[in-house]
């Protein structure tokens, strides 16, 4: 392999904030249950201190570059303070440098943003929210253990623009137990009309190690599943809204914390459980954190673990996972600018994907045909 510039390599930070007032079924998130529903000042301001320890074992991995964008999720971040972010981040940013304009997203649950009104998070610095809706039907909600209502969730989008957010997610789910395709397509069109600017719109999938796992719920057959795909994104398209993504659908710029992750970026990671990627001259790295927050919290962390390096034969796929989401793929270039190895290695391998019209027939760009993101899976697994 050819030795890598991390220089030219865009570097995000994710923190994880792993506390919620209830864990959902359907979550295999790295999330806990808080007592009351509310962290105690003491548990906040300890786990604040530990996030900026974590950091600092990190900066050697920066190189010179500055943040360019943050992703605060969870759990539910919405149970930190905003007066908390704005000392974090105060912190943050005396160890290394954010870029100007530099995007920062938190994650925001409806049933949790009283905690502080959205105009305080904004002042603290965050430039965008994502709501974790997921759905606006009652019963639907009360089946996914959400803790929040239909009027909860239009309100939060409501508060959220009018305390002068102009990027506003709204995170949905579809295919939900019993779901028709007249609620699928109402739960977009609430979104739509309640004011977000960026919609992360996907199916429900049944994760090992959750409550739904092992209950499982009645879920919609595979004609509706269909028909809400197909009719969904046409309501979505019809309303202005445009499929950058597999599942990402935007009025406004398109997440710049996302996009450096689908195009193989690099990203610190802080917070329990929070897992990195980090390229060096060497090769590309990824690591994670110590998982359970009372385990994070005694290390006061100084361990990246799992610090592995992403071998030759791993390559591939690594890139392609994240690369063939978007829905304009990446400049062939990056291949070799991200990994350090020559896309030539593919050759062979690229050429059948074409032939078959499950790959772009465009040299200089690595993209899906509409029917290889039909069949995305399958696309991935021949490059493993």
């Amino acid at each position: 392999m050819s030795e890598l510039n991390p220089a030219i390599v865009p570097l995000s930070l994710y923190i994880h904030m792993p506390w919620c007032v209830r864990k959902c079924p359907y979550c295999d998130f790295n999330s806990h249950a808080v007592p009351d529903g509310k962290l105690s000042l003491d548990l906040e301001q300890e786990y604040l201190n530990a996030l900026v320890e974590d950091f600092k074992t990190q900066l050697d991995f920066a190189q010179g570059r500055e943040i360019h964008s943050v992703f605060i999720g969870g759990g539910t971040p919405s149970l930190i303070s905003a007066k908390a972010y704005q000392w974090l981040f105060a912190q943050l940013k005396a160890l290394l440098p954010f870029e100007d304009g530099c995007e920062i997203t938190l994650e925001a649950n409806p049933g949790t943003v009283e905690h502080d009104p959205f105009a305080g998070y904004l002042e603290a610095g965050i430039n965008r929210l994502s709501i974790g809706v997921q759905s606006f039907n009652t019963d639907h909600l009360q089946k996914l253990g959400r803790i929040h209502s239909n009027d909860d969730a239009i309100s939060a989008i409501k508060h959220a623009k009018e305390a002068g957010f102009e990027r506003v997610n709204v995170d949905l789910m579809h295919g939900l137990p019993e779901q028709t395709l007249e609620q699928a397509l109402l739960d977009l069109k609430l979104a739509v009309e309640s004011g977000a600017t960026h919609v992360s719109w996907y199916q429900l999938t049944i994760e090992p190690n959750t409550v739904f796992f092992r209950t499982q719920p009645i879920l919609p057959v595979d004609d509706v599943l269909e028909d809400i795909q197909e009719q969904g994104e046409a309501y979505l398209k019809a309303n202005g809204f445009v499929n950058y993504e597999v599942s990402a659908w935007r009025k406004e710029k398109p997440s710049a914390h996302n996009l450096n992750y689908w195009k193989f970026g690099d990203y610190l990671a802080i917070g329990a459980g929070a897992h990195g990627k980090i390229t060096q001259k060497d090769g590309v790295y990824r690591f994670q954190k110590t998982r359970l927050p009372k385990d994070y919290l005694a290390k006061v962390p100084a361990e990246n673990l799992q610090f592995k390096r992403i071998e030759k034969n791993d390559m591939p796929f690594e890139f392609m996972m994240n690369a063939l989401r978007l829905n304009n793929g990446v400049d062939a270039k990056l291949y070799a600018e991200r990994t350090g190895y020559s896309l030539d290695d593919l050759s062979e391998l690229l050429t059948s994907l074409r032939e078959r019209k499950l790959m772009v027939n465009d040299e200089q760009r690595i993209s899906c045909t509409e029917q290889g993101h039909i069949f995305l899976n399958s696309v991935l697994e021949e490059f493993l």
